[in-house]
């Protein structure tokens, strides 16, 4: 043995690796941070409030509207781009020609941003089994296992409890490099973190169920620079997703006013419950229309055939079997 050489450390465990996230500058951050908070959470209100004056049968369709273009972005940040429609076809069970696995993980975001799963218990929100993670093949064997991750989840939540007195707007810049440090996902993955921090931001909402960033989260999901930089370009992408989902429902709206204008000339309210059905969700078959709208099958397919041709909606499979429209708002 050489005497010369340094005795063997072992790696530190992640408890001591995260101590290099002192509180205090996050804090004075916030105080730093005040006129942009306010642009933040005026943006997230009116978005919020937007969504609970929609009739109760439109609220899901709302979120999972806006749901689908926030998962749209946090792929393309990942390098896995795959467009919001896709997405939607492979979660009604559409035929969707794509990475198995990219659509695996945009399935799970889509689920957990419409709510499913448990903040507080780390395990059930990224649906993990306690089971031998080493045996899995990649990428899900690139992060803890067994009672090491359970470890790991419980110190990313006892170091987060420093953080409490933030805003929740206001905390996932810190609590995305808790994450990361906790090794709580593979090292190559930023949806899981986002998704986690996008629902955490909503504990305040009276509807929404996670904060959209939209395009803007590609800036900061993997960002870097010190508490004040990080919190501001946070604070900043908050305020104009929120707004930018706000304008994209208010454009559905916009469309349906237009729809029932154009379509004016049709006899009776069949037209009307069409419009009603593709205004209140972001993809439909022919038979949700027919359910949601109430009318038969025949119908649907004429009023749908005839809104295509005038241009007020879009049929986004290109085949002849399980079709799917979407308002062309």
């Amino acid at each position: 043995m050489d005497h010369h050489s340094p005795p063997f450390e072992p790696p530190l465990p992640v408890a001591m690796h995260q101590e290099a996230v002192p509180a205090p500058p996050w804090y004075a951050a916030q105080a730093e941070c005040a006129g942009p908070m306010a642009m933040a959470a005026l943006a997230v209100g009116r978005l919020d409030a937007l969504i609970a004056g929609m009739p109760r049968g439109w609220q899901a369709g709302a979120i999972r509207r806006i749901a689908l273009i926030e998962v749209e972005a946090m792929l393309w940040a990942q390098g896995t781009p795959i467009r919001r429609e896709e997405i939607g076809r492979d979660v009604m069970q559409a035929r969707a020609d794509t990475d198995l696995g990219a659509m695996h993980l945009a399935r799970w975001a889509l689920r957990r941003l419409e709510g499913r799963g448990q903040l507080d218990d780390t395990r059930d929100f990224l649906g993990l089994r306690k089971a031998d993670m080493s045996r899995l093949a990649e990428p899900m064997a690139l992060r803890p296992a067994g009672d090491e991750f359970d470890e790991a989840s419980e110190e990313f939540a006892r170091k987060l409890e420093e953080f409490d007195g933030l805003h929740p707007l206001a905390r996932p810049p810190v609590a995305r490099i808790l994450w990361r440090l906790a090794e709580l996902s593979p090292a190559d993955d930023l949806t899981e973190a986002a998704v986690w921090t996008g629902r955490s931001m909503a504990a305040c909402c009276e509807t929404l169920t996670f904060v959209p960033l939209g395009r803007h989260g590609r800036r900061i999901w993997n960002d870097s620079g010190d508490p004040v930089d990080r919190m501001t370009r946070h604070l900043e992408a908050v305020a104009e997703g929120a707004a930018e989902a706000r304008v994209q429902l208010l454009r559905v709206n916009s469309w349906a006013e237009e729809a029932r204008s154009r379509t004016s000339r049709i006899k009776g309210s069949n037209s009307l419950r069409v419009i009603a059905a593709l205004a209140a969700q972001p993809l439909m078959t022919t038979a949700m229309v027919e359910e949601h709208a109430g009318i038969s099958r025949d119908t649907a397919e004429r009023l749908l055939s005839r809104m295509l041709a005038m241009g007020l909606v879009r049929e986004i499979t290109g085949t002849r079997r399980f079709r799917l429209w979407t308002a062309a708002a």
